[in-house]
């Protein structure tokens, strides 16, 4: 057996078993996902459409995570505001606790004890292999704002805080916006995703 094939063999197996585990607290992994994303996407991202993309998922299957989630009290499905055709997704306070307490919370204390340099090479490459599958698929690149080709620092005069500005849509970003997922996302040339 052939090492790439060896890896691709053992990202399968890691899978299933991540898979696994997501069956708990009343969720199965598909609601699990959709909570994790939720918790991570900033403003633009949490429509039921970039949930989907994200996912790799189709409309109708989210669909049914979704109104799933929100029987459960974990999410609400709101108007909104700045376009009222479209539906903001939003974590409840139980969503948000519930989030809290991650299955995966386990493997990612597992991947925490490599050192610096292992996890930075892991990392490296496990964006590399994304980057690679999603070029493949014609899938939309996801990715953390901060490190977006789009987003713009503004010039913070001595009375006011830095800021930033989305190159895409012209908003502004507030800072705690930089830190999380972003469905127009763009890295360009630098080769960094999320």
């Amino acid at each position: 057996m052939s090492k790439a094939r060896e890896i691709v063999e053992n990202l399968d197996r890691l899978g299933r078993l991540t898979r696994a585990v997501q069956f708990s607290d009343c969720l199965n992994p598909a609601q699990w996902e959709a909570l994790r994303y939720l918790s991570q996407a900033n403003r633009y991202s949490r429509t039921p459409g970039a949930l989907a993309e994200f996912l790799g998922a189709t409309k109708g299957t989210v669909s049914q995570t979704l109104s799933a989630l929100e029987e459960k009290g974990l999410l609400a499905r709101i108007r909104s505001e700045s376009d009222r055709r479209c539906i903001d997704l939003v974590l409840t306070e139980a969503g948000q606790a519930l989030v809290r307490r991650d299955p995966l919370r386990d493997l990612e204390r597992a991947v925490a004890r490599l050192d610096e340099a292992a996890l930075a090479s892991m990392n490296a490459m496990l964006d590399g292999l994304l980057r690679d599958i999603r070029s493949c698929n014609e899938s939309r690149d996801f990715g953390v704002c901060s490190r977006c080709e789009r987003l713009v620092p503004l010039d913070a005069g001595a009375q006011q805080a830095p800021g930033y500005r989305c190159g895409l849509t012209g908003e502004s970003v507030g800072d705690s916006d930089t830190r999380k997922l972003c469905a127009n996302f763009s890295c360009g040339d630098q080769g960094a995703t999320g």
